[in-house]
């Protein structure tokens, strides 16, 4: 049987390094062609995780497979995103794709709307950790020798001192436990720089922490929340 050709959506973080690792080992039927990481078209950084794109070419130059960049403005909208991502998805079915792979765990929502642009684009999701539980699964990428440090915490369910912190046993014990192991509900985002599928590790240090407030709308007020970020310095 012919594979299908897949894209794996790639954060950098220690999901998205999990689910190529399970795909590239236990999927006979999926050929991973490419990574895509959104990045902001104006910091150069990965959405959301704020590392800096150095880091996420070597991370891709690493592992050996080929990566597209998805930019977005800085002050990227729902509608921006969307259009630029049905955008990437035809790109991606030009070149024989049909198949999105992403890292997700337990988000229903988010799931659910990731699965209706693909039906837009005529494209399948592929979701190697679903349902998988987290202390499970963050257990299983400790035992094999991946490695990870947080980029980005959120200030409201983690304090300053999280940001910058190899996630390891220590740090899964110092962790509230009313933080999801993996993160899962955006209590924090990772950089994975070592594990099974690096040729070698990437190197980088620890730079300037940085708290950035952001506003968002709820149908009946406006709330702000803060994420606490460190510049992760290419060596």
């Amino acid at each position: 049987m012919e594979k299908a050709k897949a894209a794996l959506f790639w954060s950098g973080g220690k999901d998205a390094s999990f689910a190529l690792y399970k795909v590239l080992k236990e999927s006979f039927l999926i050929e991973v062609s490419c990574l895509v990481t959104t990045v902001n078209a104006e910091f150069r950084r990965i959405s959301m995780h704020g590392v800096r794109e150095e880091l996420l070419d070597q991370q891709a130059q690493s592992i050996g497979i080929p990566l597209k960049k998805m930019y977005v403005p800085a002050n990227c909208t729902n509608d921006d995103y969307e259009r630029e991502l049905l955008a990437v998805f035809e790109a991606l079915k030009e070149e024989g794709i049909t198949t999105i792979i992403y890292g997700d765990i337990f988000l229903e929502d988010l799931k659910r709307y990731r699965e209706q642009l693909l039906d837009k684009a005529g494209m399948k999701g592929c979701f190697p950790l679903w349902k998988k539980d987290t202390k499970v699964l963050v257990d299983d990428f400790l035992a094999n020798e991946f490695r990870s440090v947080t980029c980005c915490i959120k200030s409201e369910l983690l304090s300053k001192e999280f940001v910058g912190k190899e996630i390891d046993s220590e740090f899964l014990k110092a962790i509230p436990s009313t933080v999801d192991p993996c993160g899962e509900n955006g209590e924090f985002h990772s950089f994975c720089f070592d594990g099974p599928i690096f040729t070698k590790p990437i190197n980088f240090s620890l730079g300037e922490t940085v708290y950035k407030p952001y506003n968002f709308k709820t149908e009946s007020e406006e709330l702000q929340q803060g994420f606490w970020f460190v510049d992760l310095l290419p060596q």
